[in-house]
Order: structure tokens, then sequence, then C-alpha cells
């Protein structure tokens, strides 16, 4: 049973707890940017390049992540 935890996190050479830690900072980042997002819907003036300058550098931290563990492995 425990494999079905672990495995994934073992792949990109993390801990449970690590790899729970990031998924969690993730997640809260998706949420604020999602607020952010909604927020400008209504008011197009607030939040302007925030949500898509931010997405952008999330995608290249987690390519980075990737590729650095793919190097462990």
């Amino acid at each position: 049973m425990k494999n079905i935890f672990t495995k994934h996190p073992n792949s990109v050479g993390e801990s449970y707890i690590k790899h729970f830690y990031n998924a969690l900072s993730f997640s809260c980042l998706l949420f604020s940017l999602s607020f952010k997002a909604f927020v400008h819907a209504i008011l197009p003036f607030m939040f302007e390049t925030e949500v898509s300058d931010r997405v952008k550098t999330l995608s290249n931290d987690m390519q980075k992540r990737k590729e650095e563990a793919i190097n462990k492995n």
C-alpha cells in the first residue's frame, strides 16, 4: 500500500512530505491566481498581466523541476 503514496514523489526526486508541501504550495498559488483572474474579468484594469506572467513563470519552474528529477534518475 505504501507504494501508491510514494511512487510518484520518488519519481520526481522527492519524499512524500516534500511532494505534499510542493503540491499544496502550487494549489494555494493557483487558487490565488484564479481569484485574481476572476477580479480581472470584472475589473479589467486590475491584475492586467500578473496572472499570465505568473503562470508562465510557474510553468518554467515546473519544467526545471522535471528536468532536474530526470537528471537525478
